[in-house]
């Protein structure tokens, strides 16, 4: 793909801003169009203008973002779908067979171990967990018939940090493919493919759209052949990211690397502010020195992003209390916009990993620190704990 070889020699901010997106051939706009169509003139049967004949298959807005989206990972192929799990769904099916078998993490969105354990499962695979962030665990989960590892570093929601260079090594001598959930870090933060991952997915509803306005998902990977697979998939099974959709997630990644900056700046912040409160007996968050994760994250990050978690004294009502009690932290599910948000995983984001090795613990606050003004989320937060 051409784009892979023009922008791979540009800074991040460039790529974010210009690749997949020259200026529109007809007019000079300098924001790709949206092409709100279904389907294309052709130019006599079998004759399409660009590739182009019906927006499931392709559709201009939608070849941008994925250009981009390639870009930024500095892979070869990039995919875009309705929603980060509908770009799960199309990534499993596409690598598995029933019969085969995944190691998935002892944390990892809840929504994704729901898709493992009532969706895939029925399908006849099978999955066990481990540990990611220690590469010995991992080992002792592969069996003969393993064809993927699981990764989410960051995790979700207790924030462990995973080698994924180690682990890389550990899935490539177990012929299994090593993927790499890159939501919390972003592109910005965490480039998985250099780090030997095969495949690198996104909700791309959280920090790449960047607003709370888009729900969305990603695939990108290094491996054309495994690329092409992944179109077939993507382009069968149907769940493709509409245009509207596909432009308002190109419109946020042009200032991901500045939000970016931000959530981690803010966020180091009130980490900080947390380990000093006396309500609060454990803040999970990479850029703490204290952090088990800490190390690793400071050598494959280049900073350590916008998402916090705690526990709270008191267990699980106090923390359900905090989370009542925020004013300008938004008591709602999802992450990575520009408004902070506050939740409890084990009743809203994680509910569906109760009673299961992915559960969380009940006395667990997440934050998504958002890009306000530091004293006012401080304060907040202050007056939440009581």
């Amino acid at each position: 793909m051409s784009e892979h070889h023009t922008h791979t020699d540009r800074g991040f901010e460039t790529r974010a801003i210009h690749a997949g997106q020259p200026a529109d051939a007809q007019t000079g706009a300098v924001v790709t169009p949206i092409y709100q169509v279904s389907t294309y003139k052709q130019d006599g049967v079998g004759g399409l203008r660009g590739g182009y004949e019906y927006s499931r298959s392709a559709n201009p807005t939608r070849t941008a973002l994925e250009e981009n989206l390639a870009a930024l990972e500095g892979g070869r192929r990039g995919l875009a779908f309705a929603s980060g799990l509908a770009a799960e769904d199309c990534l499993l099916r596409t690598l598995l067979a029933p019969g085969d078998h995944v190691v998935i993490p002892n944390d990892a969105y809840g929504g994704t171990f729901r898709l493992f354990s009532k969706v895939v499962e029925r399908w006849g695979v099978q999955w066990s967990v481990a540990d990611t962030s220690d590469t010995a665990a991992v080992r002792a989960q592969l069996r003969p018939n393993t064809k993927v590892v699981w990764v989410e570093t960051p995790s979700n929601p207790l924030l462990g940090i995973t080698d994924i260079a180690a682990l890389a090594a550990v899935a490539r001598g177990a012929g299994a493919h090593l993927v790499v959930d890159n939501t919390f870090a972003s592109p910005y933060l965490q480039q998985p493919l250099a780090l030997g991952a095969d495949v690198v997915v996104h909700s791309t509803t959280k920090y790449m759209g960047g607003h709370s306005d888009v729900v969305g998902g990603a695939l990108v990977t290094s491996d054309a052949e495994l690329g092409e697979r992944l179109a077939y998939h993507q382009n069968a099974m149907g769940a493709v990211a509409g245009p509207f959709d596909a432009w308002l997630v190109m419109r946020g990644i042009k200032t991901l690397a500045v939000r970016m900056d931000r959530h981690c700046e803010n966020a180091e912040r009130v980490a900080e502010m947390l380990g000093n409160h006396p309500k609060v007996s454990q803040v999970l968050y990479p850029g703490l020195p204290t952090h088990p994760g800490h190390e690793v994250a400071a050598k494959q990050m280049k900073a350590f992003g916008g998402m916090i978690s705690f526990r709270v004294e008191g267990g699980e009502e106090a923390a359900v209390a905090v989370c009542d009690r925020a004013k300008l932290f938004t008591l709602g599910e999802s992450l990575g916009g520009v408004e902070s948000l506050i939740e409890h995983p084990g009743r809203m984001t994680h509910a569906s990993a109760a009673g299961s090795a992915l559960e969380v613990p009940n006395d667990l606050v997440r934050l998504s620190v958002g890009i306000e003004a530091i004293d006012d989320l401080l304060a907040d937060l202050r007056q939440a704990l009581g």
